[in-house]
């Protein structure tokens, strides 16, 4: 049976919950893509988008299926403990919340590490542990008070972050060149799927924005319909985007892989044009930062909620905000100290293969779900039978076959511990 969330109030809208997912994929990764990209398949780029475009709106649709059906606070994680139980939600979670903590630490660093190239004085030593302890600790803030003030932020933050991206396009036109465009051959099927293993990265965060679950109205409506309409922004504005890059600076885009965006608008605008792409990825990484301490502290919420981990007060709403303050606090506790400490790195390994273990927890917990109508009845449902949930499923086989043995191995380490971890508890439990 879904378990209930007691004392959150459903508050997000379409606009919202849209909102909140474009927030969390368009991060800082579209500022630096368009010459990473360039570098494997030069003009033919697009093309990549298209595909993993494609490939991700195939993911997607699973998460909007088990999205409209399982409709309580907590997103992958509770789609996952609810088709197959509490061992399956544990590692989940797990997954989930240390991988979120991991990006945020790096994102965190990297958003401190930009404002200190024009200012020194963030570099280290007191004025940089300062900073993140307010950048942390003002989101903290915000986001206790209230889901309102939260999602105001997330709001705000993806319209302005979306700005310069936009002018980027609607001017940049005037200045490509169509030569620049022109590709002879269709790339290879080997580069585009080693093209789209690094952009099916950059078109993640869907499974983070869609945590709230619990807090969003009509849910078996709104989730899907938000759903659709973020992953068709994002692709939309990621093609439009390597379009222009491509077009205004041809062959030599790659040479730009620290700044692509912003060596365009210097092109498009001038000296002004790039000091306003590099605002708009500070923008778009505090955007980000703001988006998972919205999201991301409703997995620990929803582990406690679900007695997944045995620490009640996680679970608990504040009286009057109608937030899970404790866990909000934890949380951004354990991802500031990651980001002061850099110990992070060690373990960062885990991440890249965590968000693809949850899509194929996902994808499954579909067709699980389509076995038990009588408590999940309504709500969306993915056309053409099993096609979809199927061709989802080889779609993550195959890029988990992609990793490195080395994160394969930390992968099933991390899973190992987390095993003996949820085993321990069971025991304790039981002798309680």
């Amino acid at each position: 049976m879904i378990k209930k969330d007691e004392g959150l109030k459903r508050r997000v809208g379409v606009f919202g919950l849209s909102a909140n997912i474009i927030n969390i994929i368009i991060g800082s990764g579209i500022f630096v893509l368009p010459a990473i990209v360039a570098s494997y398949l030069g003009a033919s780029s697009i093309i990549a988008y298209l595909f993993c475009g494609l490939l991700m709106a195939m993911v997607m649709l699973c998460f909007a299926e088990a999205g409209s059906k399982v409709t309580n606070t907590g997103g992958p994680y509770t789609y996952i403990e609810t088709a197959f139980g509490n061992y399956a939600g544990f590692v989940a979670g797990f997954f989930a919340v240390g991988s979120n903590l991991f990006a945020d630490a790096a994102v965190s660093n990297a958003l401190v590490n930009v404002i200190a190239s024009a200012y020194p004085i963030f570099e280290s030593g007191w004025p940089r542990l300062l900073f993140l302890f307010i950048l942390f600790y003002g989101l903290v803030y915000i986001n206790v008070i209230g889901l309102k003030q939260g999602m105001g932020l997330v709001k705000f933050n993806t319209i302005v972050k979306l700005i310069p991206l936009l002018l980027l396009i609607a001017i940049g036109f005037k200045y490509v060149s169509l030569s620049n465009l022109y590709f002879e051959h269709f790339p290879s099927v080997k580069t585009l799927g080693e093209t789209s293993l690094i952009l099916f990265f950059a078109f993640q965060g869907c499974e983070t924005g869609i945590i709230v679950g619990g807090e969003v109205v009509n849910p078996k409506r709104t989730i899907p319909r938000a759903i659709l309409i973020s992953i068709t922004a994002v692709v939309v504005v990621y093609v439009l985007i390597q379009t222009i890059s491509q077009g205004v600076l041809g062959d030599t885009l790659p040479n730009f892989k620290a700044a692509p965006l912003a060596e365009t608008a210097k092109v498009v605008f001038g000296n002004f044009g790039y000091a306003l792409l590099i605002i708009g990825a500070v923008i778009s990484m505090f955007g980000y930062m703001s988006g998972t301490i919205l999201n991301s502290p409703r997995i620990v919420y929803a582990l406690a909620r679900d007695k997944v981990i045995p620490i009640k007060a996680l679970s608990k709403i504040h009286k009057s905000f109608a937030t899970p303050h404790i866990a909000i606090f934890i949380y951004a506790t354990i991802g500031f100290i990651l980001a002061v400490s850099g110990s992070f790195e060690q373990l960062a390994v885990i991440a890249s293969s965590s968000m693809l273990i949850l899509y194929l927890g996902v994808a499954l917990s579909v067709m699980k779900l389509r076995k038990s109508q009588k408590d999940y009845a309504g709500g969306f449902k993915i056309p053409g039978g099993w096609v979809i949930p199927i061709i989802a499923i080889a779609i993550i086989l195959y890029f988990l076959s992609s990793l490195s043995a080395h994160e394969m191995i930390g992968t099933v380490v991390f899973i190992g511990i987390l095993t003996l971890v949820f085993g321990l508890i069971k025991f304790l439990k039981k002798r309680k």
